[in-house]
């Protein structure tokens, strides 16, 4: 296998693992975010792009837009399929990888991803897939984590505990980074636009956060479940400094805000 395909059956592996609903709620904010920036209305065909459980899925749905909603995680569509049924919003579920999407060129009104294309390991591939089936005129939008934000620390001392990613392959927080958006959809969009927002953590403790990560976000699950005891214990007091340089509560409980970066680019027509 070569190391796109490694990388990519490993990301089915680890995101089958843990309390991923949790997680979700937590970041349901940015997908609504999405989906107000993207003017998703009643009447518009909206592709999700690594949905995970459908964010943003579940509200274009709830617009009355018409919804597909796709991830590479056989185990995350189960979830989203599990979601909208139960919530009876009519949403159709795909397995697909979002660097080879299976739907016709200009097929939607209107593509997005939160926090889940940025993942994709050859971005200008992923990039040109989003585009190519959204229809002329019409927009994509990302909602992805930047690298000097919380999140991007987070990463950074995470992936120190975990096997190296290939030198060759960019690493996702660039899709944070608004010059790089702006270089990777240069030959796409007529217009780009890009904003920074926030997610609000909110944790009793230090410890409740890190204990929160390791058993809803896959990656973390997974990388925890690979230390030993000394190893975790390292990790987590890496993991309490981080927090103590972010977090702006006073009275030890955590309250961070991590700043995402928004982006509407749109089509030509």
């Amino acid at each position: 296998m070569t190391d796109v395909e490694q990388l990519k059956e490993a990301t089915r592996q680890v995101w089958s693992r843990g309390d991923y609903v949790k997680l979700a709620a937590r970041v349901e904010s940015a997908a609504q975010e999405l989906v107000d920036v993207c003017a998703i209305s009643a009447g518009q065909e909206v592709l999700e792009v690594a949905a995970g459980n459908g964010n943003v899925a579940v509200l274009a749905a709830r617009e009355g837009a018409a919804v597909v909603a796709s991830d590479l995680t056989p185990a995350m569509v189960e979830l989203g399929r599990m979601r909208t049924e139960t919530e009876g919003l009519d949403v159709e579920w795909r397995i697909a990888d979002a660097e080879e999407l299976p739907f016709d060129d200009e097929s939607f009104d209107c593509v997005t991803s939160a926090f889940g294309a940025m993942f994709g390991p050859r971005p200008d591939v992923v990039a040109g897939e989003l585009f190519r089936v959204v229809r002329p005129g019409n927009t994509v939008g990302m909602a992805n984590w930047t690298p000097e934000g919380f999140m991007g620390r987070f990463f950074e001392l995470f992936n120190r505990y975990g096997p190296p990613r290939p030198d060759d392959l960019p690493h996702p927080l660039e899709w944070g980074r608004e010059e790089v958006v702006r270089e990777r959809f240069e030959s796409l969009a007529g217009s780009i636009w890009t904003e920074p927002r926030w997610v609000r953590w909110s944790f009793a403790d230090p410890d409740e956060g890190f204990r929160f990560y390791g058993e809803t976000a896959g990656s973390s699950s997974a990388l925890v479940a690979t230390l030993d005891e000394e190893a975790v214990a390292r990790l987590r007091a890496d993991f309490v400094e981080l927090v103590e340089g972010w977090n702006q509560a006073s009275d030890g409980s955590v309250e961070i805000d991590a700043e995402y970066l928004l982006v509407v680019a749109r089509r030509p027509g």
